[in-house]
């Protein structure tokens, strides 16, 4: 009976301390994460990295999109990040991102507690920077051990003869149907006109016409662009950053144009710019704000353009044209 009182006291006393722990926990309240917060160290994470760079100027002070800026979309036991970074150029991108990733990662880990679901990482500018002369940036100071940094595939247009394959292809499945249509007549299943046999037996039934010499001809000329375009190699659509050999990065023609332009615009005197980038050769056509010596100005342009078109594997010639001032 004794050993039945106490195994009672001690549950007793064991529901009531459950209950005071019960009653502690909900008097602590809730621990909970805002998504800025969790996006502001990803941003301070991000700009550890060697090569991240911080991005102010134009618009964005207004609209609030410096860079680097985070979007984070928060679970119930995860998170997911969407990072927008601007890196100093030239640097390896592909290796730096990696670099991103793990920095990224485990500080939001170590700091948040919550496991990494996602992380995109969006480049979206790149900063050229003046490297001191003879200075190499090293593509593997961002690279794990023994990683090499892969050359990438230069971006190139389609073939020229994609339009004719898919034209003969349309040809074909055409023809295909028209075949299925006379195997249908043929068993008498349906009773229309034998398009096929016809045309056959009225081509057999020809002789010699005068407009068959310009046919042949025009048949000729037909095969010869053929096999022109069919042999055609395919046109480079970017250009590389870089050694042309292990070029890792390319960019489009209008995006080097578009950096030439946001570097002439930092000179003093330019009111507008246009550049122009072709195979041949980089145009940079400028308008001057009030009475500049167009050497002077010429120069200055030249200057800060110049850094971001040697950053090309192969630079196009630099030409600078100073328009007349606007009144």
């Amino acid at each position: 009976m004794a050993d039945d009182t106490s195994e009672a006291g001690g549950a007793t006393r064991q529901l009531t301390a459950d209950a005071d722990l019960d009653e502690e926990r909900s008097t602590r309240g809730q621990l909970i994460i805002k998504d800025r917060a969790v996006s502001r160290i990803a941003v301070a994470a991000a700009l550890q990295v060697p090569g991240v760079v911080r991005q102010r100027g134009g618009l964005s002070r207004l609209t609030g999109r410096d860079l680097p800026r985070a979007e984070v979309s928060m679970g119930t036991e995860s998170v997911a990040v969407t990072l927008y970074i601007a890196v100093a150029w030239p640097c390896p991108i592909a290796l730096l991102s990696r670099e991103v990733h793990r920095e990224v990662g485990d500080r939001i880990a170590a700091l948040s507690g919550l496991p990494m679901d996602q992380l995109h990482v969006v480049v979206a500018a790149a900063v050229p920077t003046a490297a001191p002369e003879g200075a190499e940036v090293d593509s593997q100071q961002f690279a794990a051990p023994g990683a090499a940094l892969v050359p990438s595939r230069a971006p190139i247009t389609r073939p020229a003869a994609a339009p004719v394959a898919l034209l003969f292809a349309c040809a074909l499945l055409v023809l295909a149907v028209l075949t299925g249509r006379e195997f249908l007549i043929a068993h008498e299943v349906i009773a229309p006109a034998a398009w096929l046999r016809n045309s056959i037996e009225w081509s057999a039934r020809q002789h010699w016409e005068p407009w068959m010499v310009p046919a042949a001809a025009a048949a000729v000329f037909a095969g010869l662009v053929l096999i022109f375009v069919a042999v055609k190699p395919r046109i480079r659509t970017h250009l590389p950053l870089g050694d042309a050999g292990s070029a890792v990065v390319w960019v489009r023609p209008t995006d080097v144009a578009r950096m030439c332009s946001a570097q002439a615009r930092t000179v003093a005197g330019v009111r507008s710019v246009q550049t122009i980038v072709d195979g041949k050769r980089t145009t940079v056509r400028v308008s001057p704000d009030g009475e500049v010596a167009a050497p002077a100005l010429e120069s200055a342009v030249r200057d800060a353009v110049e850094p971001g078109l040697a950053t090309l594997a192969t630079p196009r010639p630099l030409r600078v044209r100073i328009g007349k001032v606007r009144g």
